[in-house]
């Protein structure tokens, strides 16, 4: 029989499928049927800093009007045992998942600064979380910043958290760092458990009506699965701590090859969310169907097999490729010839 299991933040996995955060975790039901189709764990849709910090002014805001005795306005303001800010109802929450599910469950906490994120932390911990994922979401609109502070952000704020949990820790990196896997390794020096890649940074749109400047949120491809898998490729052998990959994971065959590459895991999101997370469970069968097919007997034994160190043409993941890949397009149809 196949051996789908695997290890994830020093745990050991029934299989090598993890949903990412998203909103399929605030909701219950939809998380035990995330677990009945065959999700390894799951990553906890992320506590945000701003929305802590916005709890903290209101309730700033609501004891001093009570204690400067505005008794009128204080009758159309919350009372303070019956307001529930966002971290309070994230701990229950994490309580919920872990009262409910067999699986390990990963808190998710997405900020820019270390004040405050090493007492969210420690709550976690003590809330029961297995393991918390670092999603340090940070643009560096500063043109006079130099890069080597944006990556001391980072680690500081690893440092300090590693300092007040015991649980392992990742870092959820996007691909935007002049030297991934530098900052890969210094990262590791600095107590990470593993990284998380990559995160997609959602862009803003322009509306053309009204010239504001709008959100837009676009689901995942499978293309973008594929600068993970470069990246993990190099990495792998070269690191002693956890690689998973995310983004552009919706099929059976891009969660293969990432493992080839030398994912220990690979998460999913955009795909759960399109067709439901009982989809989980026709990606897993098409693992295992390959697996077998392929007269693989363990995760262990395909992981990395494909990675730099390993491939038959390991220049295929550098620089030397590139001339190849422009040279290998066609028009279709001969559209411009």
């Amino acid at each position: 029989m196949t051996d789908l299991s695997t290890t994830y933040l020093g745990m050991r996995l029934k299989n090598p499928l993890v949903p990412s955060a998203s909103p399929l975790a605030r909701d219950p039901d939809a998380a035990k049927r995330l677990e009945d189709a065959g999700a390894a764990a799951i990553v906890m849709n992320s506590l945000f800093e701003e929305e802590v910090n916005a709890d903290e002014e209101r309730l700033d805001h609501l004891m001093h009007h009570q204690d400067i005795g505005h008794f009128e306005a204080s009758s159309y303001l919350p009372a303070e045992d019956s307001y529930k800010t966002h971290l309070e109802s994230y701990l229950e929450q994490l309580e919920g998942l872990k009262g409910s599910l067999e699986i390990p469950v990963i808190a998710s906490l997405n900020g820019t600064t270390p004040s405050g994120w090493t007492a969210h932390a420690k709550q976690l911990q003590q809330a029961g979380a297995d393991a918390l994922e670092l999603n340090v979401y940070y643009m560096p609109a500063d043109m006079t910043q130099w890069a080597d502070a944006v990556e001391s952000r980072y680690v500081d704020i690893l440092s300090e958290v590693k300092k007040q949990v015991d649980i392992p820790v990742i870092m959820k990196l996007s691909s935007q760092f002049s030297s991934v896997g530098n900052f890969v390794k210094k990262l590791e020096a600095a107590g990470a458990d593993g990284v998380s890649l990559f995160n997609r940074y959602y862009l803003p749109d322009i509306d053309l009506e009204t010239l504001a400047v709008t959100p837009s949120l676009k689901l995942s491809s499978s293309v973008e699965s594929r600068l993970s898998m470069r990246w993990i490729a190099m990495l792998y052998g070269r690191v002693n701590m956890t690689l998973a990959a995310t983004s552009g994971v919706h099929t059976s065959d891009d969660a293969i090859k990432l493992l080839l590459a030398g994912a220990d895991v690979t998460h999913m999101c955009s795909a759960l969310l399109h067709h439901g997370p009982e989809y989980l469970g026709e990606v897993l069968k098409g693992i295992e169907q390959w697996m077998e097919e392929k007269e693989y007997a363990s995760i262990s034994q395909l992981k990395g097999s494909v990675s730099h160190a390993k491939a038959t043409d390991p220049a295929a993941f550098e620089r030397s490729n590139y001339i190849k890949v422009l040279n290998s397009f066609d028009s279709p149809d001969g559209v411009w010839r």
